[in-house]
């Protein structure tokens, strides 16, 4: 009989922890090498997106107004997606929204503590519709001074491009700061147990799902609160800069993290009735937690 191990590792990157299992019956050296390389694209994406790291490629481009850029094909995919979802939701999901973010006073990332040097003065009535995009060239321009964010993306094409990479391994998991890809089945051989948080209690979970090649992506208020506005937290309406309150968080379950973390970010923010029918028009699952602590979900969402 073959002996399936469970190989597991954490580490720090894009600011959260990132936590890598794989189960196999092959080399634990193969599978510790793999490991290497899927954190090694983590740090890689971090030097490409941080709105955090004046020298990411991100920043670069933001300091540059009126003229195309030429960018790289991570970045250029991570931007032409994030206008793809802008233009489905009429604008409620904006990549712009960076310098609004930075003047409610998130400059400074929750975990690593790191803060923005970058005191351009943006445009604060900027929109994803100045972001143009040339396939030609792959270059990006923008047309007013802005601020782009893309923590709502990142991190779930980053998680989708580790998860590729270990496709050769009976199971595998990729997690990152609560996101995640569940890939074949965990060291019992069955589909992975995926807690969902509970929305109130940091230590405890609300919910489990069963999930194989799939992504499960959380996005909730409670992630980042303000300082001193009781009701402003990091996901934020782009046209007004509050903070929506329908819900206290929002699950979506997608075949690929990168959908799932920007759809669950842009159901929390377009709130529960209009959130569901942009999971449910797109062939998405999700789960809503109304403050009363109702639960809501699309038909096919099921918790264990």
């Amino acid at each position: 009989m073959t002996v399936r191990k469970l190989i597991s590792r954490q580490a720090l990157a894009m600011g959260t922890s990132v936590t890598i299992q794989i189960v196999t019956a092959q080399s634990e050296i193969l599978a510790s090498q793999k490991i290497d390389r899927v954190l090694a694209l983590f740090h890689h994406m971090e030097a490409v997106c941080s709105r955090f790291d004046e020298d990411s490629e991100l920043s670069r481009l933001c300091r540059q107004t009126g003229v195309p850029v030429q960018v790289s094909d991570i970045l250029f995919e991570l931007v032409r997606f994030a206008l793809e979802l802008s233009s489905l939701t009429n604008g409620m999901f904006d990549p712009t929204v960076g310098s609004r973010m930075a003047s409610l006073g998130f400059k400074s990332h929750y975990l690593t503590g790191a803060t923005m040097t970058n005191e351009l003065a943006y445009d604060q009535n900027a929109t994803y519709q100045n972001i143009l995009l040339d396939e030609r060239t792959r270059s990006i321009e923008l047309t007013k001074p802005l601020l782009l964010d893309l923590g709502a993306i990142a991190k779930g094409f980053a998680i989708d491009l580790a998860a590729k990479e270990l496709q050769g391994f009976e199971g595998y998991l990729v997690e990152a700061g609560g996101d995640l890809y569940a890939g074949g089945s965990n060291e019992e051989d069955e589909p992975w147990q995926v807690g969902i948080q509970h929305p109130q209690y940091s230590d405890q979970i609300i919910g489990t799902v069963r999930l194989s090649h799939a992504a499960i992506c959380t996005s909730g208020g409670y992630e980042r609160r303000h300082a001193k506005l009781a009701d402003q937290h990091h996901l934020i309406v782009p046209q007004t800069g509050h903070s929506p309150n329908e819900l206290l968080s929002c699950t979506a379950i997608a075949p690929h993290a990168m959908l799932a973390d920007a759809f669950s970010t842009a159901a929390f923010i377009l709130g529960p009735k209009a959130g569901y029918r942009l999971l449910h028009d797109n062939g998405l699952e999700g789960l809503f937690i109304l403050p009363g602590l109702q639960l809501q979900s699309t038909p096919q969402f099921h918790l264990a």
